[in-house]
């Protein structure tokens, strides 16, 4: 990613990654000049994930990089297909990491011409009055430049971020294999030292740092009379990835196969943007209670705040199919000696983006309005989550519309299917009657397990909370520090997480699934919660 290469520059844009900040005054008269609205002016975007759940945006896309453009928070992906049909990328823009527009063909083969397929991994960067796009194209493979074959890293140059993206050379910026390099997987990045442009890049398991020219186009050349550097930090595999903060360079890159579950994200942190870069840590990978393939990341950083967040790909835990990745992000904390510190990949929903692109519904009507997750009455529905919790914090809120039955959380299911009853796992439900219901479904057939009642009556949205450890379930309403059950089932050990309706209709907002030693926050520890 840039930096503030320059005041001119800094008319059009903040820089999303550096944690070097402007003024406030600077920032404000910047931001005037680009008729853009000030971040002050906005609520700032500090969340612990995206709050309006994982995925954010809709549809198959991987390898996500990000920029900040005229007050806009942009996220350029793959558009995540079989090489053949990744002929094209789209972009998103949002105000704050809720709201996103999609901007399709941003770029295509049809205004590149030297690419047929495979164009990837999208770098974004803005400097001389314009807007640079740098694509892996073609998957060139080591030995074809020598059989006339074209492929690498291009760049697509235009006036405004969604583009049009057109060729700036004709050809590819990098072309051939240096350092065993495959020119895929590049991201650019501008130091705000002395102005300068890095590309940093590489696939089959080898990195490279290259410097770029004033007109961002062509290769320049480093002090020791080469062009390409050789970077390769311990198990480097691909997705290259600079962010400098406090004055120190971070390379991130990926690790393991892209279509498996161990797709991961390291890093090393480094005083010069050529590093040495050592490998310190792994600090995203695959949950099994969440998602797998985690991996290929970007970074978004909150102007004149110290909040970052990973943006990635990831796979759903139920899909096989390697080209089924989602874009997801989550906040990115540093420790105090600067180091970064594990990623949790954390289960929100709050509805507040007005739609429900991580839930699978089985059996009603459900839609999203007024950020609650809305289910006509029916005879039964559920709706889940993507997930394998066994151990677990389960938060949201439900709020009974009409009925006579009940609606409420389901948890630990496996085989999923419509029909009242029709899966194996627990439930919990309460009802317009004031009535607490803790039973388990079997295939159609249910056992109640414990019973009881709330506080109050009628229409009224009450925060349901289910706490599991090991056999012990604990499930609150309203009160968090009262359990209104406790009971032990020894019956199903982990599964999805969802919500559902027994003759009834419904309202569900403010979702959170977290494992025991997090709040539902997804942020505090916390010890034997629901004893």
């Amino acid at each position: 990613m840039a930096s503030f290469a320059s005041p001119l520059e800094l008319t059009a844009r903040f820089h999303l990654i550096f944690g070097v900040k402007a003024s406030l005054i600077m920032s404000l008269a910047l931001f005037s000049v680009a008729g853009a609205s000030p971040l002050a002016s906005r609520t700032i975007p500090d969340y612990t994930t995206s709050e309006a759940g994982n995925p954010f945006v809709e549809g198959w896309y991987a390898d996500p990089d990000t920029e900040m453009y005229e007050g806009l928070y942009w996220v350029y992906p793959t558009s995540s297909y079989a090489y053949d049909e990744q002929t094209y990328l789209d972009a998103f823009s949002s105000p704050d990491l809720v709201h996103w527009t999609k901007h399709p063909n941003i770029l295509t083969i049809a205004n590149v011409t030297w690419a047929t397929r495979a164009v990837w991994a999208p770098a974004p960067i803005f400097r001389n009055g314009k807007y640079y796009l740098y694509f892996g194209a073609n998957d060139i493979q080591e030995d074809e430049p020598a059989q006339g074959k074209i492929g690498g890293i291009g760049v697509g140059i235009a006036d405004k971020p969604e583009g049009p993206y057109v060729d700036a050379i004709g050809k590819p910026l990098i072309g051939d294999y240096h350092n065993g390099a495959q020119p895929i997987d590049q991201d650019v990045f501008i130091d705000d030292v002395d102005g300068q442009a890095y590309i940093y890049y590489g696939g089959h398991s080898h990195a490279n740092v290259a410097k770029l020219n004033e007109d961002m186009i062509s290769i320049g050349t480093l002090d020791d009379g080469t062009q390409f550097k050789e970077i390769t930090p311990e198990n480097y595999v691909e997705g290259s990835q600079m962010l400098k903060r406090n004055g120190i360079y971070y390379f991130m890159w990926s690790e393991g196969d892209w279509t498996g579950p161990d797709y991961s994200v390291s890093y090393a942190m480094s005083n010069s943007p050529l590093g040495p870069f050592t490998r310190l840590a792994k600090i995203l990978q695959q949950d099994t209670a969440v998602a797998k393939g985690s991996g290929h990341n970007g970074v978004i950083h909150v102007p004149d705040t110290d909040i970052y967040y990973i943006v990635y790909h990831r796979r759903p835990l139920s899909e096989t199919d390697g080209n089924h990745r989602v874009l997801a992000y989550d906040r990115m904390y540093f420790n105090d000696d600067g180091t970064i510190a594990q990623v949790k990949m954390l289960v929100k929903d709050n509805f507040a983006d007005g739609n429900m692109f991580d839930w699978k519904t089985y059996g009603g009507d459900w839609s999203v309005v007024d950020q609650r997750l809305v289910v006509a009455s029916t005879e039964g529905a559920r709706a889940f989550l993507d997930t394998n919790f066994t151990d677990l914090i389960f938060d949201a809120t439900v709020f009974i519309t009409d009925g006579s039955g009940d609606a409420g959380l389901v948890f630990r299911a496996t085989n999923l299917s419509t029909g009242v009853d029709e899966f194996e796992g627990y439930y919990v439900g309460i009802s317009l009657l004031g009535t607490v219901s803790l039973g388990k479904a079997n295939l159609g057939v249910w056992t109640t397990l414990s019973e009881g009642t709330m506080d109050s009556l009628g229409a009224t949205e009450h925060r349901v909370r289910v706490s599991v450890i090991d056999i012990e379930i604990s499930v609150y309403v309203d009160d968090m520090d009262n359990p209104k059950l406790v009971t032990a089932d020894a019956s199903f050990v982990g599964g999805a997480t969802g919500v559902g309706v027994r003759n009834a209709g419904a309202k569900f907002g403010t979702v959170s699934v977290a494992e025991p030693s997090l709040d539902p926050t997804g942020s505090i520890p916390r010890l034997q919660v629901g004893r």
